[in-house]
């Protein structure tokens, strides 16, 4: 059944809108409760469909959890080692995260290769080289994986590339490896730091996450704990874009504006008018802007989730801007979907160049992933008529209460 999203553009968005807890951070927080031998409570977790498909997988492995809200409680205790070949699985990327976290815990894991959005080649090899260099043994039968060791041992594992994914991955494994385990050229990103905070208050001895260097001691047990997720970046900047693109006096709360400082200077570059507060991040209306250059970066660079939802506002921009797409190359499926609204924008390898400024008419477009999506409700709320944004499932992915939020704006959305 293709669910969809219908705007009816050019309203001018006012108002607040509060930023849901970090779908990033969340999706590593959940699998890691693998490793506590106690219950784990966690506060502000997002409502979002990838969420949900993680507590099935939490479900199928008997861990229990309750609702309370945005609230969690989750009690291990009766934690049983099965096999994951489910559809969770073969839909949602993160996953992966339980692959470190089930190898952490027994020692063992058999599970479906990982799904998610189509972002082209998204390989885990460094994510499997981290588990073999803690000794563990790598079987592939088909779309089926299976990791085995005897014991973990401490090592030091240098990344060839600074990946969110396998960071945190072998940080799962390790937690319980014997000895210590140092990983060189670690991602640095907020999410990681959440994470290892949370691990740290149920007994993990984790030290130097955010930076390039992170240092594990292993332990032999962690307890349960209460945590509080960061707010969500990627949340923060869509609607911070957003509020550029067809806002005036828009506040962005529940914000950490060091997390997406690069946004916040090329928004600036191009023309943006904010204030930027302690938790909070004020956009005023905007107009002549200017066309930028954009190279997407590991953490704290400009983040490539965040390169679908600024391409809309840049079609508004005098010239011609450019966007150079390092971490995902393939992730320009949007420009397609933007071009039938109007806007003109060639993709190369790796690059788009966006013409500007051009105007944007309501179209049938298609969300093929969750940050498409973004940039197409984006473009829906700046053009001109109705927009009809097709699979829509892929937004309800990554972003909690969005139609609501959006209400709350003055957009007419349903």
């Amino acid at each position: 059944m293709n669910e969809f999203i219908k705007i009816q553009g050019g309203r001018t968005l006012s108002g607040e809108v509060e930023i849901s807890s970090s779908k990033n951070a969340t999706v590593a927080i959940l699998p890691a409760v693998v490793l506590a031998s106690e219950v784990v409570k966690l506060y502000d977790v997002p409502d979002i469909e990838d969420i949900n498909a993680l507590v099935s997988l939490l479900g199928k492995l008997n861990i229990k959890v309750e609702k309370n809200d945005d609230n969690f409680t989750i009690d291990p205790t009766d934690i049983e080692n099965v096999v994951l070949d489910c559809d969770e699985v073969r839909k949602l990327r993160a996953s992966y995260y339980f692959m470190g976290a089930l190898l952490g815990r027994f020692r063992h894991v058999r599970m479906l290769y990982p799904g998610g959005c189509n972002l082209g080649p998204r390989p885990i090899d460094l994510h499997l080289k981290g588990f073999e260099s803690l000794g563990a043994q790598i079987i592939t039968e088909g779309d089926m994986i299976e990791i085995n060791a005897e014991n973990l041992v401490g090592n030091e594992i240098y990344l060839d590339i600074a990946s969110v994914g396998a960071t945190i991955n072998i940080m799962l494994a390790a937690v319980f490896a014997e000895g210590r385990t140092v990983i060189r050229n670690a991602a640095k990103e907020p999410e990681i730091i959440d994470l290892s905070s949370m691990l740290n208050k149920m007994g993990a001895k984790i030290r130097g996450a955010g930076t390039s260097d992170i240092t594990i001691d292993g332990v032999s047990r962690l307890k349960g704990c209460i945590h509080d997720i960061i707010p969500d970046r990627i949340e923060a900047g869509t609607y911070i874009c957003m509020a550029a693109a067809i806002g005036e006096n828009v506040t962005v709360k529940n914000v950490i504006p060091q997390h997406i400082e690069a946004l916040l200077s090329k928004l600036e570059e191009c023309g943006v008018k904010m204030e930027v507060g302690v938790d909070y991040v004020k956009v005023f209306e905007g107009k002549d802007f200017k066309a930028i250059d954009i190279q997407t970066q590991t953490f704290p660079g400009f983040a490539t989730d965040l390169q679908q939802p600024i391409t809309p506002l840049l079609c508004m921009a005098e010239g011609e801007s450019h966007i150079v797409e390092t971490i995902y190359p393939e992730r320009f499926k949007h420009c397609k979907e933007l071009s039938k609204m109007g806007a003109v924008i060639d993709v190369g390898e790796a690059k788009s160049t966006i013409y500007g400024p051009k105007k944007l008419h309501g179209a049938r477009v298609r969300a093929t992933d969750l940050r498409c999506g973004a940039a197409l409700i984006i473009a829906g709320l700046m053009a001109e008529g109705e927009t009809i944004i097709d699979d829509a499932y892929h937004i309800y992915r990554g972003y909690a209460g969005i139609i609501e939020k959006l209400r709350g704006l003055g957009a007419a959305v349903e």
